[in-house]
């Protein structure tokens, strides 16, 4: 509100409705200039080829409101358009205390989870400030303004409400660090990549078997990640350097991760990996796809064989949440602008020490944990958590084949 203006300033709503077509908005505004008001407020959306434009502004000089309302109407009567004048005080209400992003994805996103989440978000305390539409494809996103709630307390409420509803819900805090540069680290076997790569290795010592059974009651929390790792390490023993290559040109990345990568980068935000797996895929991995950051175990190898053993740092559940305050601390990126992403029991802690830890596809037991859970199999469609749009993916995409 301007210096000029008060709570009790007499304000007009000009709401304008119809059939979208260029020049609405310029005809509006210079329908209302003949009567020197000022503009206080302006809101527009266009929905399948129809505008809802409104225009918050001063009451005209005395005398003039009945010809502006007549003027108006006129105008919007030669576009075919119907309009609306309301009178009224001051600007609009202060947003309350507390806003927050709340983001749902949906495949499909129906009305009625829709109808469910407004009502909890109203049970919370929480107002809708603004409904605005990220994507249509691969996945229905919408994003939510919302303000009068906690962030904490509307996730906690939101994150049960998606479990019932089959839809996925984040909710983050609203402010300037949204927009800040960010660091995002993710785990790679089923997250990055499709794979786990201890088991393509095994597919060519021929103990596939073995080590898959260890690998799930890992990633279950059912035994000491450490402990399986040496068990199917020790499997491997003897296998012959150059499978290294070979499971290298097996890895299969996730739908989506070039594009999450790709786009991530062009934002300056900084990217990286933490596995349970190996540098000899994960170096790879980060040459291929242009990443910051990437640690992982290594496999010892002597006389062009796997000994069956690790070297160095084990990276297990403490060390990736160590990891990414490490990246953190090197990219010079506050712990809360941090975003991880996985889907195992052994990502738990880095998904919690992260400002936003995304489940990604995971195991029961780490949905429930985290911040916010994605279950579609698409890794690109993290980047709507983060308020990017399908159409700004999409734009970026071609200004880079222009050049």
């Amino acid at each position: 509100m301007s210096a000029t203006q008060t709570p009790d300033t007499p304000t007009l709503l000009v709401k304008i409705f119809g059939k979208d077509r260029p020049g609405i908005t310029a005809g509006l505004f210079d329908t209302l200039a003949a009567f020197s008001v000022d503009v206080v407020d302006i809101e527009q959306v266009v929905t399948r080829g129809r505008i809802v434009l409104c225009a918050l502004v001063t009451e005209p000089p005395s005398g003039l409101e009945g010809d502006l309302r007549a003027t108006v109407h006129s105008w919007a009567d030669s576009m075919k358009m119907q309009a609306e004048i309301i009178s009224g005080l001051g600007d609009n209400r202060p947003r309350g205390m507390g806003r927050s992003h709340v983001t749902v994805l949906g495949h499909p996103l129906t009305a009625e989870s829709t109808a469910s989440i407004a009502a909890r978000i109203t049970k919370t305390g929480g107002n809708i400030d603004r409904i605005f539409r990220l994507a249509k494809y691969p996945v229905t996103a919408v994003e939510f303004a919302v303000s009068g709630a906690e962030t904490e307390a509307l996730r906690t409420a939101l994150v049960t409400e998606a479990a019932a509803l089959g839809v996925d819900i984040a909710v983050v805090a609203s402010g300037l660090h949204r927009r800040a540069q960010r660091l995002v680290v993710m785990d790679v076997d089923s997250t990055l990549i499709q794979d786990e790569v201890i088991e393509l290795f095994a597919a060519h010592a021929g103990c596939e078997a073995e080590v898959a059974e260890v690998t799930a009651a890992a990633m279950r929390g059912e035994m000491d990640f450490e402990e399986s790792l040496h068990a199917r390490v020790a499997l491997l023993k003897g296998l012959d350097a150059s499978v290294v290559n070979k499971v290298r040109e097996e890895v299969r990345l996730t739908p989506g991760a070039r594009t999450l990568i790709r786009t991530l980068k062009r934002l300056g935000f900084q990217v990286g990996v933490v596995s349970g797996g190996f540098t000899q895929i994960t170096d790879d991995l980060k040459d291929r796809l242009g990443l910051d950051f990437a640690q992982a175990n290594t496999l010892e190898i002597a006389d062009g064989k796997l000994t069956g053993r690790v070297t160095g740092e084990i990276v297990d559940r403490a060390g990736k949440a160590r990891l990414l305050r490490r990246f953190a601390a090197e990219a010079g990126v506050p712990l809360v602008q941090t975003v991880a992403i996985g889907d195992g029991a052994n990502d738990l802690d880095m998904l919690n020490a992260a400002g936003l830890g995304v489940a990604f596809n995971a195991k029961p037991v780490v949905r429930e944990a985290a911040h916010t859970a994605v279950n579609f199999p698409f890794l690109d469609t993290v980047l709507y958590l983060l308020g990017v749009t399908r159409e700004e993916v999409e734009a970026a995409d071609m200004h880079l084949d222009d050049h």
